[in-house]
């Protein structure tokens, strides 16, 4: 990999990817089971728009974050290619825009598909992706950064991915969701928690600087065990095997709980971050196929 290609790799922030793309297939699992066709361009339309989106949400928020001074030289987080010099930040603003359009074009064959409600949600989407940390009420900036995860990383994506495929918003879908969701919330709440002080001094309020370290490593706990604890909704639907196998990922929701628990925020955080993107990964890949084998 060329130097300008790793540093494009690294900008995208593949440790957060994992929100793109396990929505879309734990979506497209839960669709069969629930006895409906499950069309694979569909998904795959999908798929492709939610990893644009992710990447572009991730790019626009490396420039706009150089530009307020969020990425200090003392950061502790992931080196950040606007504030490393390696693009210019107008460049990765640009390029961020980019993948938006690009995400558009994928999810316009999902908007003939699926009408008006389609059209709605993914301008929302492509708003709230830049919303993020742009525009004059940045989410990030206003502790809003966690609920938006949730909604659009979470209820949103599974949801409107089942609703493509069976034209139903199905409670089913609402319980998915959330549980992605949560997860998903893990690995921002531990970047927010990581970043907390460098975020204070650039008045970042995020929701882990109005919660302080304390509450806001509780919220990672509250994360974790509320994903897992939903779970019982899937014995309630008589889904065996959807109950069971995420449970093979508690061992490693606790171990990360523990870790952060017993630890200061610092550059040990990273190794967090990516344990959290695992847990999203393991729990949405065995929930997955819970709904698969049924």
């Amino acid at each position: 990999m060329t130097s300008r290609a790793k540093a494009l790799w690294l900008t995208s922030r593949p440790k957060t990817l994992s929100a793109s793309f396990i929505p879309v297939i734990t979506a497209h699992a839960l669709v069969l089971a629930e006895g409906r066709t499950a069309e694979f361009w569909i998904s795959a339309c999908a798929l492709l728009a939610s990893i644009f989106i992710q990447i572009g949400t991730n790019f626009v928020n490396d420039a706009l974050d150089f530009i307020k001074g969020a990425d200090a030289e003392t950061r502790l987080g992931d080196a950040r290619a606007s504030q490393q010099g390696w693009f210019t930040h107008k460049f990765v603003l640009s390029l961020g825009i980019g993948c938006f359009v690009v995400a558009a074009a994928f999810g316009l064959p999902l908007v003939i598909h699926g009408g008006i409600p389609i059209l709605i949600v993914g301008l929302i989407s492509l708003l709230m992706g830049y919303a993020y940390t742009g525009g004059p009420f940045p989410l990030a900036y206003v502790g809003l950064g966690d609920l938006f995860v949730i909604v659009f990383f979470g209820l949103v994506a599974v949801s409107g991915v089942v609703f493509l495929h069976t034209s139903q918003i199905l409670p089913s879908a609402l319980v998915c969701g959330l549980q992605i969701g949560l997860l998903a919330t893990v690995m921002i709440a531990i970047n927010n928690l990581r970043d907390l002080e460098q975020d204070q001094l650039v008045n970042k309020r995020t929701l882990a600087v109005r919660l302080g370290p304390r509450l806001g490593r509780y919220e990672v706990v509250a994360l974790v065990m509320g994903a897992f604890l939903l779970n019982s909704y899937w014995l309630h639907r008589g889904y065996l095997l959807s109950f069971l196998l995420p449970i093979l990922a508690l061992p490693l929701g606790i171990y990360l709980l523990q870790r952060l628990l017993n630890s200061q925020a610092d550059r040990t955080y990273n190794r967090l971050l990516a344990l959290g993107s695992l847990l999203h990964i393991l729990f949405g890949l065995l929930l997955s196929l819970g709904f698969v084998f049924r």
